[in-house]
């Protein structure tokens, strides 16, 4: 079985000139490149590390739908900050996108390409297309082992713990 692979485009000049591509659609799963506060219809990059977050996500968004996903198919981004401290000002603008997500997620102290570039945000997405039966068989079988639970009594709540020879 062949997966759709597909490559989207921002515009963004730096994609041409290093050779990569925005996102890459690979079947179900969405690879986003790092995503910088630039707003691609200006080219201009705001100077405060808050703003820069929320145009890297308003980017992010972009490419996602291009791809056929959302915001709340992202099961892991990466944060890369050249100033640690910028960090802790960025959560409230993160958490607006991603509290109710709660992808997997890592930041790093690393040095970026351009040096007025505060943040970039790299994110992985799995399209929800073939999850939604998922789902339901998830929720389902989760209702299920909750009745069990409630008539069942475990036997580590009625045999200490440890082999039968130390008890």
């Amino acid at each position: 079985m062949t997966s759709e692979r597909r490559l989207i485009s921002s515009g963004f000049p730096m994609e041409d000139a290093v050779g990569y591509s925005r996102a890459v659609v690979d079947g179900d799963w969405v690879h986003l490149s790092g995503t910088t506060g630039f707003d691609y219809a200006t080219m201009s990059l705001p100077p405060d590390v808050r703003d820069q977050a929320r145009q890297a996500l308003d980017n992010i968004e972009a490419a996602l739908k291009e791809a056929g996903a959302t915001i709340h198919d992202v099961v892991r981004v990466r944060y890369l900050l050249p100033n640690r401290d910028d960090f802790e000002p960025c959560w409230p603008v993160l958490r607006e996108r991603f509290g109710d997500v709660r992808p997997a997620a890592t930041m790093q102290v690393c040095g970026l390409a351009d040096e007025r570039m505060l943040i970039e945000i790299e994110v992985t997405a799995h399209r929800a297309t073939h999850r939604t039966a998922d789902k339901s068989k998830s929720k389902h079988k989760n209702e299920h082992e909750h009745e069990r639970d409630k008539t069942t009594t475990s036997s580590s709540s009625v045999n200490p713990p440890g082999p039968p020879s130390a008890r």
